[in-house]
């Protein structure tokens, strides 16, 4: 029988388990639990004799596909997968996925209350400012980005974006104006709504050169990966901007020192773009949905490796 382990250390809501219980077990496969796990060699044991993975921000290691004799695909629950070692998942013929779009209106909205947040400065009764009338920038216009920009566009943001992965038409079709380099999008907005993933391209990139192209009081809204953001500089663009400000849903490494220009900076402990009931049920759902449709018909819509 085929068998799927969901290894969650932090663990998916009950409705969720449930529900994916519900959605493997019904197409007769075989349901296995690991939950809040302290000792990655438990981890090890269980994916043994797994045909399928579901996690969600555990790291799929080079050990624990080694350590996976049957595994034959492995879904993360969210749209990042920096946590999937995908060399090692092609090395041994195991497809990896992701499951997009199910978390992004959460993401999206803790963007939008970062940014309300930054504005009423980090909401102490000194004077704030307000978001209508305000430039936006969305940095990556995919699912996350779509949903902020439809968001702030009702609160009176003028929506401005830079993605060239989709189509110029589109954008504008949908309100946005296109900004033709990441320069004219820094420089032209007063926030910027980071939503690029963390690759070889992408980190470090959100530097001091581009950071400090932003106006006067200008704002970073993070909630995409840390690893984007060259974190060195973001120390030295806050020391040398006193109007600057950054709001993220992951500490940096650098965090105590970057913790000295609040209320200016915003960051929570762990990432929680995602945490949501409503995500957290949609992403695994999807995740064993993606599963049986993969074990039953081959369909590899979600593939990233």
């Amino acid at each position: 029988m085929t068998k799927v382990l969901v290894a969650t250390d932090k663990p998916f809501a009950k409705a969720a388990v449930d529900g994916i219980r519900n959605i493997v077990e019904g197409a007769g496969f075989e349901l296995a639990l690991l939950e809040k796990y302290t000792d990655v060699n438990d981890f090890y044991k269980a994916v043994e004799d797994a045909d399928a993975l579901i996690v969600r921000s555990d790291k799929v290691t080079k050990e624990v596909v080694d350590a996976a004799k049957k595994l034959k695909i492995v879904v993360r629950a969210g749209a990042g997968y920096d946590n999937l070692d995908l060399e090692a998942c092609t090395s041994k013929n195991i497809v990896a996925m992701n499951t997009p779009g199910q978390n992004s209106n959460a993401v999206a909205e803790l963007a939008i209350g970062m940014m309300i947040y930054m504005a009423r400065t980090s909401f102490t009764p000194a004077t704030g400012t307000e978001l209508k009338g305000k430039k936006l920038g969305i940095h990556a216009y995919g699912n996350v980005g779509r949903l902020v920009a439809n968001i702030a566009k009702g609160m009176g943001m003028e929506i401005y974006a830079f993605d060239p992965f989709v189509k110029k038409e589109q954008m504008e079709k949908e309100g946005v104006k296109v900004c033709e380099t990441i320069e004219e999008l820094y420089s032209t907005c007063n926030y910027v709504s980071l939503h690029i993933p963390a690759t070889e391209q992408t980190k470090n990139s959100i530097n001091y050169a581009l950071l400090s192209k932003m106006p006067k009081g200008g704002c970073l809204i993070n909630t995409a990966r840390k690893e984007v953001i060259d974190e060195a500089d973001m120390l030295k663009l806050l020391t040398d901007r006193e109007d600057f400000k950054y709001a993220t849903d992951i500490a940096a490494s650098n965090q105590e020192e970057l913790n000295k220009f609040v209320p200016r900076v915003f960051a929570t402990p762990k990432k929680m773009g995602a945490q949501t009931s409503e995500a957290n049920i949609n992403a695994g759902l999807a995740a064993a949905n993606q599963i049986v449709d993969f074990i039953k018909n081959g369909v590899t819509k979600f593939k990233v490796n």
